[in-house]
């Protein structure tokens, strides 16, 4: 009996010796990188959690609160699958006012519903060439119902989410930029438009601007883009919500046709109320006035529009939370992530607006997670966000312990295979098993998820990293270390 007592205990003790020299590992891994000297200005918060023992296993500044970048839709991702469900789908209503004659006549008008559907033409749900299957659907629709014509005009009304533009703590430098959308209940194309430019064979020569895609009634380009001696896109474009005024600077290839630049749309609900209306009129469907946003309207005169006195034509069903927060956290989608942090808002408070929806989201996720939250957007583009590493673990935890957990892991990606984390630790100890959301900003690097450990454990972890004097690339590389270590654990 004794011997056994004695062979049991030593393995006891071998299992602790072996977990405790795992955990140095990873706690000397963080010191190291943290002791950098390209390091010594920068802000640092780190934590790494075994979530099968519910233990620390390294720290560095765990609650130092900073701007985190996209790490921010780990927040707004897991409240959509927590808040809305995986099978939530959000949807457009398309009505008509007044009544249709014996002709085929309608007196009255085309009115477009939008409830915060962001996948209505989307790039990441639909072809290029299949972009406009929504538009020939709805045509279709309206056509079977007998009418010829509108004797009024096409009316999109995008106020479930209201129109306060973009977040608060938003930069100008984005504003204007297609990674730069801000959410509206009248969604379409992504709220972006594709600019197509002609450049110059001469360096530092001049671009042209060509045409859009789809095209913008009013929008003006102050084009200052002229070209340089590379393949890549290095321009950006300016402008804030509702401003059809806009200007562009950088650099793009020589000798190029049709070379895109993405941009954010100024207005998606006009937008989405013009595309309709030229469907129709190519479908011979005649509208005598022009297709008008509800905030036109409503810097003229204060209106209340009631559907219940309306005639319902169809009911657009959209692509699935679950699908939405995939590419959300798989390509960092921004636009997504304010699209669905407006969803939650509307459906729990009857407004959409951001200060309505993160005001929602930080009273939901306080007492669940037992800390302040200050979340002030939805995907992290706001620099006013304030998150530290013990933040993101203790979503982590709760999300772990979710009904839902098997779907938001599955909407992260993979280290060293695919999404923002193809090239992160190829060929190394982490690839294939660090699943996470990474975040990229001027001077902000950081990632945040779940590594399962070659010992069969799962580790949550946040890494956040502000003001390096490093580049995206060389910071990532140092983390890299963090990861491998993680993984060896």
């Amino acid at each position: 009996m004794k011997i056994i007592v004695v062979v049991t205990f030593c393995f006891f003790f071998s299992i602790l010796s072996n977990a405790q020299v795992g955990n140095d590992a990873i706690q000397q891994s963080i010191n190291n990188f943290s002791s950098s000297k390209e390091l010594e200005n920068a802000a640092i918060s780190f934590m790494a959690y075994d979530l099968d023992s519910n233990i620390v296993l390294a720290e560095y500044n765990h609650r130092s609160a900073m701007p985190p970048a996209s790490v921010v839709k780990l927040f707004t991702t897991a409240a959509a699958f927590e808040i809305l469900g995986k099978d939530y789908r959000p949807k457009t209503e398309i009505y008509y006012t007044g009544m249709i004659d014996s002709s085929g006549v309608l007196n009255g008008d085309i009115v477009i519903r939008g409830l915060g559907d962001p996948s209505l033409g989307s790039r990441f749900f639909n072809d290029r060439e299949n972009a406009d299957e929504f538009l020939k659907t709805w045509t279709a629709t309206i056509a079977e119902k007998g009418i010829k014509k509108v004797n009024g005009r096409v009316l999109a009304d995008g106020s479930a989410f209201g129109y306060d533009g973009a977040p608060d703590g938003w930069s100008w430098s984005d504003m204007g930029n297609y990674y730069g959308s801000p959410a509206s209940a009248c969604a379409v194309y992504d709220n972006m438009t594709y600019l197509h430019f002609s450049t110059s064979s001469q360096l530092d020569g001049p671009t042209y601007l060509d045409s859009m895609t789809p095209p913008i009634p009013g929008y003006k380009l102050d084009n200052r883009v002229t070209t340089y001696n590379s393949s890549r896109d290095n321009a950006y474009i300016y402008g804030t919500p509702y401003s059809y005024e806009r200007f562009a600077i950088g650099n793009l290839p020589r000798s190029k046709s049709n070379f895109e630049v993405k941009a954010s749309v100024p207005d998606p609900e006009l937008l989405l109320a013009q595309v309709v209306q030229t469907s129709l009129m190519k479908a011979n469907i005649e509208v005598v006035l022009p297709a008008v946003g509800l905030r036109t309207i409503l810097q003229e005169v204060d209106t209340v529009l009631n559907y219940s006195k309306m005639s319902l034509l169809l009911i657009n069903e959209g692509k699935s939370v679950e699908d939405i927060a995939y590419w959300t956290n798989y390509r960092s989608v921004n636009f997504f992530a304010e699209q669905l942090l407006g969803l939650i808002g509307y459906e729990k408070t009857g407004l959409g607006g951001t200060s309505e929806s993160t005001r929602y989201l930080n009273n939901y996720w306080e007492p669940r997670l037992g800390l302040k939250v200050y979340q002030t957007d939805g995907s992290g583009l706001a620099r006013n966000n304030g998150f530290s590493a013990y933040h993101f673990i203790q979503l982590l935890k709760y999300m772990n312990a979710s009904k839902n957990f098997k779907d938001f892991e599955a909407s992260l990606p993979t280290a060293g295979e695919s999404g923002t984390l193809r090239s992160v630790c190829r060929g190394q100890a982490a690839q294939g098993r660090m699943k996470a959301k990474s975040g990229t900003m001027n001077r902000i690097k950081s990632y945040a998820g779940y590594i399962d450990t070659k010992s069969g454990r799962k580790i949550a972890f946040a890494l956040i990293v502000n003001n390096a004097d490093l580049t995206s690339y060389q910071i990532t590389k140092r983390m890299e270390v963090v990861f491998n270590s993680m993984a060896n654990y």
